[in-house]
């Protein structure tokens, strides 16, 4: 099997960390979205008013994938209230997302660094922490694949690096 290299999703208090050093909307839309969505930056980058299901609470999305990779691959992505409060006055106004992918991985980095997390933050970490939170929360793994837009289960694998202190928690709580 070849070298898959791990990226370490953020602690929830990191989380919390990052969330809080937001300071204006357009932060909050970025990392609150990509965070409780789990979300591509693309995908992000890439909404408009016609891709919200306001009443569902989700976005409908075209991820990578499809035939021929042309992200014709179509999902539904849930999201949370408080990424309803941040993008509802947005797309209120506006027809769609404010800026670019390069900036917001920038964005992401200087909020990163504005919250004193050390490692590297990206928005590719912020979807796995997403999809970490969501199983260590019960949400099972075949809904987590559907949110994350994955034909098989093995690719949402990639997501599960259990930590040995995981295990034994998790373990503890079952015995």
């Amino acid at each position: 099997m070849a070298y898959q290299y791990v990226r370490e999703p953020l602690l929830p208090d990191e989380y919390d960390e990052l969330s809080n050093a937001c300071k204006d909307p357009l932060e909050k839309m970025a990392v609150w979205t990509l965070g409780d969505t789990g979300m591509r930056v693309s995908e992000l980058c890439s909404l408009t008013p016609s891709n919200i299901l306001w009443q569902q609470r989700a976005f409908r999305v075209k991820g990578k994938g499809g035939p021929f990779g042309k992200k014709s691959k179509a999902r539904v992505v849930p999201f949370s209230n408080r990424v309803r409060a941040v993008i509802e006055p947005h797309f209120a106004l506006h027809d769609s997302f404010p800026v670019g992918v390069r900036r917001v991985q920038k964005l992401v980095k200087e909020i990163a660094n504005r919250a004193c997390i050390s490692r590297e933050v990206t928005p590719h970490v912020l979807r796995h922490t997403f999809a970490t939170l969501f199983l260590q929360k019960g949400g099972s793994i075949a809904a987590l694949s559907r949110i994350l837009g994955h034909d098989r289960l093995e690719t949402t694998a990639i997501y599960l690096n259990l930590t040995d202190m995981h295990v034994l928690q998790e373990y503890e709580q079952k015995w």
